[in-house]
C-alpha cells in the first residue's frame, strides 16, 4: 500500500540529496486568507531544478525553486512571504488571493542546512508508519524530531493533523501515517471507490475471499487480499488513520471484519446495506457481545445521504462522509 507521489515529498528530497543533485525542502509555515494550500504542504527542489509537490497552487513555485537554488548553493534557509493576488490567483483557479510564509531549507551537512541524517530518521518514521513532529525554531534554525508522548504541543497538532506555527516561534510540520482504506468485498461499488480514494491521498487495499470477485481483471493494479476478512484484517492493523468500509452486506464476510475493525482505533467503520440489513447486523453484534458504544462506531447505511444510485455516486457519498468524519476528529 503505496502513496501516491506527490505525497512522498520528504523522501524524494532525501533521493535527490544521495544521488548527488542537491536538494531543498520548501514548506508552507503560515497563511492568511484563502490561500492555495494549508500550512505543512511542501515542495521538494532538486540541484537540477526538478521539483515535486506544492506550495501554492502555481502561484509562486516559479520563486521558491529561485531561492531553493540559491539556498542549495549558500548553505542559508530562507524564510519567505508571498501576497498571491486576487489576478494571480484566478490565474490558477482560485476565487481570490491570499498570503503564505514559505521556509526554505536545504539538505546538507554543515551551517544552518537540514542534516541529512535527520532527513533520513525522518523518512525511517513515515516508513514505519510512526507519528512524528517535525520542529524548526524560525529564530535559530533549530531542528529536532518529536515522538509522540516528548512534547504536548506537538501532540496536539498530530491528534488534530494540523502543522503550524507555536507561540514559542517553533514551526511544528505534522508527519502522521499515510492514509489507509480497507475494503471488504470487491463488488462494484469497490471499483470507483478505491480509484477515488487514491485520489484522495488513500493507500487502498481490497479484501474479497472469492477470486472470482476480487480478480486483477475486475481491479487492475489494486492491492488485493483473498484471506477471510477477520484474517487480513489481524494483518494490516488498522490504526487511528484508517478507514474500513464493508460492502457484501453478507454477514459471513462482513461480521469478521466490523468485529476486528471494532478491536482496533480506526478512525472510520462504515457498513453497506439498507435499514433493515442494518438492524439484522445489530442483533447480531449484539448477540455476540458488541457494546452500545461499539456499535455507536458504525456509520450505516453507509455514506452521506445526498440521493446517491449508481456504484459511482454512492462512492462518492462514502467517500465523502469518510472526509467529513477525517475533519471533524479533535
Amino acid at each position: 500500500m503505496i502513496a501516491a507521489d506527490h505525497d512522498h515529498i520528504p523522501e524524494t528530497a532525501l533521493g535527490w540529496h544521495r544521488d548527488g543533485l542537491g536538494a531543498a525542502l520548501a514548506t508552507v509555515v503560515e497563511t492568511w486568507g484563502s490561500a492555495p494550500r494549508q500550512a505543512g504542504s511542501q515542495l521538494a527542489v532538486s540541484g537540477a531544478g526538478q521539483i515535486m509537490g506544492s506550495v501554492s497552487g502555481g502561484c509562486v513555485e516559479g520563486a521558491v525553486v529561485a531561492e531553493a537554488l540559491e539556498a542549495m548553493a549558500d548553505g542559508v534557509p530562507r524564510l519567505m512571504t508571498f501576497g498571491v493576488s486576487d489576478d494571480s490567483a484566478f490565474a490558477v483557479g482560485l476565487a481570490c488571493g491570499g498570503t503564505i510564509r514559505v521556509l526554505v531549507e536545504p539538505v546538507g551537512k554543515g551551517g544552518n542546512r537540514l542534516p541529512p541524517e535527520m532527513l533520513e530518521a525522518l523518512v525511517a518514521a513515515r516508513a514505519a508508519r510512526q507519528p512524528l513532529g517535525y520542529t524548526v525554531a524560525l529564530d535559530s534554525w533549530a531542528r529536532c524530531l518529536v515522538a509522540v508522548g516528548q512534547d504536548a504541543a506537538v501532540d496536539a497538532r498530530l491528534r488534530s493533523d494540523k502543522s503550524g506555527l507555536e507561540e514559542d516561534g517553533r514551526f511544528v510540520a505534522v508527519h502522521n501515517p499515510g492514509l489507509r482504506l480497507i475494503v471488504v468485498g470487491a463488488v462494484h461499488i469497490a471499483q470507483p471507490l478505491l480509484t477515488m480514494a487514491r485520489a484522495c491521498g488513500y493507500a487502498p487495499v481490497l479484501i474479497d475471499p472469492r477470486a472470482a470477485f476480487g480478480s486483477a481483471e475486475r481491479f487492475p493494479g489494486e492491492v488485493i487480499s483473498e484471506d477471510w476478512p477477520d484474517e487480513a484484517m489481524a494483518a494490516l492493523a488498522p490504526d487511528a488513520r484508517t478507514a474500513v468500509v464493508t460492502l457484501t452486506h453478507d454477514a459471513k464476510l462482513d461480521d469478521p471484519a466490523i468485529m476486528a475493525a471494532l478491536q482496533s482505533p480506526c478512525f472510520y467503520l462504515g457498513c453497506l446495506g439498507s435499514t433493515r440489513t442494518h438492524a439484522k447486523r445489530l442483533e447480531r453484534l449484539r448477540a455476540a457481545g458488541v457494546t452500545e458504544a461499539q456499535i455507536a462506531r458504525l456509520h450505516a447505511p453507509v455514506g452521506l445521504a445526498i440521493g446517491a444510485k449508481t456504484p459511482a455516486e454512492i462512492a462518492v457519498s462514502i467517500l465523502a462522509q469518510i472526509t467529513q468524519v477525517l475533519r471533524s476528529l479533535p
